[in-house]
């Protein structure tokens, strides 16, 4: 695999065990790239290692007074420098196609993930979380993934090093044969407390990311109720609590630093007191101890991966395993489904809450309880919790959970209360699958978003064309209302056979609000609509209401009926207090006389 060759057809189905599974998953998933990685590797270390030898044997050689001796020198030498040379930029080219192609492959899982989940996936994870996952973990990933190629062929390198040394000149071979894999080890008993310390910082850098999130999410709202200062004294003790940790951690890998730094220097020290001892005595030539020395100096630079690979691993482990754990989410039944075919069609039925939305039907939810609407409409759109809780919703009597998922999100769309504007121009927000059948004018005229259209118009320069208008990211520069009203656009334009509304007009004035009604009944005249809200004015425009209490639905009619017959239904609609039973005979007397007073 090659960058260009990005993104993968199929990033492939990871082993979301634990962190290190998915390393190792990672890893596997890229063998190729590895081995070439390790190729190059090796001719990189290995050429830098020859030079030592190449320069001993040029020493000797002038020392013998040997010309031919000489030029053979340099001749190795100059091979050395070209193999060294050529090795170190296939294995940098190698190591950041290894980098950046499990990365990718990491976003690419991650973003399947989020389509598969949809809105679930935040009420199931932090929504900080999950940026930091798509951000900063996916970096950290690669980095260890891509950084073990290199570090194999270091470890190779020092061991062809050790024997070739122990072999060439035993004496001081030996030395540095246990000398250097003692080096290699010594960081070891340190790296526990690096990798705790590491996991701190990353706990912490986290929670702080998620608080970032939530206050710049929030800062309209923490405005207008002059919450803004303490949310942001908060990020500062968030960040100044990432500072500490950080400081800690750096300490530590500054200590193991130090310690690869003066490990090697003593044994240098101690190569050259014995060497120059055992050159006195005429047991090694000059050129056999210049070999040695500069072997032992060459031999820090394949150590310092050592390092690199520890470190790669603390601040990795703790990313996948958060990676992990987002991918480890599961839809309730299988992406792939059982049924094949045609999306169905038909009327909409939950049989977990008795809720019926009959096919070509405008059908009103009422649910006294936001979190409990919210959590229906998912399931309406194929998104239960759990299966084993409560059976799947049907479609023209076949289970929305034994379709595949692209069926089953192309039959019914659901529209959440909070839905995302990404940044764009207008004609790209609305550039989503649709039927074909409803003009994006049209859709725009049903949501009432006129006022949208000249607002986006105004902000943007050069725009003649509405469509051509830019929106900022997550349509921060709208109002609630606009912002809620582009998304109805949206969701309407794409014309599904059931639409499914939470709360599509709550942050709208009611004039508003009125006409929007009427628009979104005419556009979806034919088509299955449900829409969960507790406005009149959306009710009253309503073929059918439904009442839902305590996750059962008690009462089924229309607004106007619903209102005088039901207490439940009046409580929530009117924002009155639920009357208490003694009061409901009063009430009921009430009733009776409004309608003698209709009739008459």
């Amino acid at each position: 695999m090659q960058i260009q060759d990005l993104p993968y057809p199929d990033p492939g189905v990871p082993d979301a065990r634990s962190g290190p599974r998915f390393l190792w998953w990672l890893f596997r998933n890229q063998l190729g790239g590895q081995v070439r990685s390790l190729a190059w590797g090796l001719v990189h270390f290995l050429s830098v290692s020859a030079l030592p030898f190449c320069v001993g044997y040029a020493v000797q050689a002038v020392v013998d007074r040997s010309g031919t001796r000489l030029a053979l020198a340099g001749g190795l030498l100059a091979l050395a420098c070209a193999g060294n040379a050529i090795g170190d930029t296939f294995l940098h080219r190698a190591a950041i196609t290894n980098w950046i192609t499990a990365a990718a492959r990491v976003q690419q899982l991650l973003a399947r993930k989020a389509a598969t989940l949809g809105s679930a996936l935040t009420r199931r994870v932090a929504a900080g979380e999950v940026v930091a996952v798509s951000t900063g973990d996916v970096e950290k990933i690669g980095w260890f993934v891509e950084a073990v190629s290199r570090f194999t062929a270091a470890a190779l390198t020092i061991v062809f090093v050790c024997v070739g040394l122990a072999v060439y000149q035993p004496s001081l071979g030996v030395v540095v044969a246990v000398g250097l894999p003692v080096l290699a080890l010594a960081v070891l008993p340190l790296l526990p407390r690096a990798t705790r310390r590491a996991d701190f910082q990353r706990e912490k850098a986290g929670r702080a990311t998620e608080l970032a999130s939530d206050t710049v999410a929030g800062l309209r709202v923490l405005r207008g109720i002059g919450g803004e200062e303490l949310f942001l004294d908060r990020y500062r003790s968030a960040s100044q609590e990432v500072r500490h940790a950080a400081v800690r951690s750096a300490r530590m890998w500054s200590l193991i630093s130090a310690i690869q730094v003066l490990l090697p220097g003593l044994l240098l020290i101690a190569v050259v007191w014995h060497g120059v001892g055992l050159a006195r005595e005429g047991r090694i030539s000059v050129g056999e101890l210049v070999t040695v020395y500069s072997s032992v100096m060459v031999m820090t630079y394949p150590l310092r991966h050592f390092e690199e690979i520890a470190m790669a691993y603390s601040f990795s482990r703790p990313s996948a395993r958060r990676a992990a754990r987002v991918l480890s989410l599961e839809r309730a039944t299988s992406e792939a489904g059982t049924l094949a075919g045609a999306a169905p069609s038909g009327d909409l039925y939950d049989p977990a809450t008795g809720l019926l939305a009959p096919t070509g039907r405008l059908t009103a939810v009422v649910c006294g309880d936001p979190d409990a609407a919210g959590l229906l409409a998912e399931r309406l759109g194929g998104h239960p919790s759990s299966a084993e809780e409560d059976p799947s919703v049907l479609l023209g009597g076949v289970p929305l959970d034994e379709l595949p998922l692209s069926a089953a999100r192309t039959a019914v769309l659901v529209q959440d209360k909070d839905p995302v504007l990404l940044s764009g121009t207008l004609r790209e927000l609305l550039d989503v699958p649709a039927s074909g059948d409803v003009d994006a004018r049209e859709a725009l005229t049903a949501a009432q978003c006129e006022d949208v259209l000249a607002a986006l118009v105004q902000g943007s320069l050069g725009a003649a064309d509405p469509l051509d208008a830019r929106i900022t990211e997550r349509g921060r520069s709208l109002s609630g209302g606009q912002r809620q009203r582009l998304a109805l656009a949206r969701s309407l334009f794409t014309d599904p056979e059931v639409l499914v509304l939470d709360e599509p007009t709550s942050a709208v004035d009611s004039h508003t609000e009125a006409r929007i009604a009427a628009g979104v009944r005419e556009l979806r005249a034919g088509r299955t609509t449900v829409v969960f809200t507790s406005s009149p004015l959306l009710l009253d425009r309503a073929d059918r209401v439904v009442l839902v209490h305590e996750g059962e639905v008690v009462a089924v009619g229309v607004h106007r009926d619903l209102v005088h017959k039901e207490p439940r239904y009046r409580a929530v609609v009117t924002r009155e207090t639920e009357p208490e039973p003694e009061e409901l005979p009063e009430l009921q007397e009430l009733d009776e006389l409004e309608e003698i007073e209709e009739t008459a």
